[in-house]
């Protein structure tokens, strides 16, 4: 199956959860794969590729032309300023601290605030009980456009995310403008995340096949 295969069937399941296609954006993660599946993403008309490490996402800059990239994995700070300005989002803030830095660099950068809601410890993400105090930083010092979380590695993934939503609905009101971007869901649960509210989801093996080893 080709991607532009692929993606028509995930726009069908789209479908079938009662939300539009239209108006979900999907993030074709490209993490493992060489520069022409990004190419063949492109040409079915995914413009945003998501990227989990700075340095494999740079080359790809280089090699494939017309993407909007997304970095989705944790950022680490000896990684900021080659990060900063070269992502049209940076997914993964999950401090003040970084926030800050980022804006040292590129103080106009558009981000997420990323949130543990499965509230697992392997992965990255403020805690929920700092998440809002993050927001409010981070929204004083960077493009805060929304939230991203991942769903838990086991079990019933609708609690994290109604949590994201609600957290995102909070947020709003607190800040006294809109987030539009809930980023949630992946090939394993993105149906559940649309039920959600989610408005972004990252898909990779759902639209690329297995990982390269």
């Amino acid at each position: 199956m080709s991607v532009a295969q692929n993606l028509e069937a995930v726009r069908e399941r789209i479908a079938r959860t009662g939300r539009n296609p239209e108006d979900v954006t999907i993030v074709a993660v490209t993490k493992g794969f060489g520069a022409e599946a990004c190419r063949e993403a492109l040409a079915a008309g995914l413009s945003s590729l998501g990227e989990n490490r700075v340095q494999e996402a740079l080359g790809k800059m280089d090699a494939v032309a017309g993407a909007q990239w997304h970095l989705i994995g944790h950022l680490q700070s000896n990684k900021v300023k080659h990060a900063a300005g070269r992502f049209a989002l940076i997914q993964s803030i999950d401090s003040a601290r970084l926030a800050e830095q980022i804006a040292r660099v590129h103080p106009t950068q558009a981000v997420l605030v990323e949130v543990n809601v499965s509230r697992e410890p392997q992965k990255s993400g403020a805690p929920p009980e700092e998440a809002m105090d993050v927001i409010a930083a981070v929204a004083g010092t960077l493009d805060l456009r929304g939230l991203m979380a991942m769903g838990p590695t086991h079990g019933d993934p609708m609690p994290a995310f109604r949590e994201l939503k609600t957290m995102r609905d909070q947020a709003e009101q607190r800040l006294g403008r809109a987030l539009p971007v809930l980023s949630m869901g992946m090939s394993a649960d993105f149906e559940a995340a649309l039920v959600a509210g989610s408005t972004m989801l990252r898909l990779g093996q759902v639209l690329f096949g297995p990982r390269p080893a």
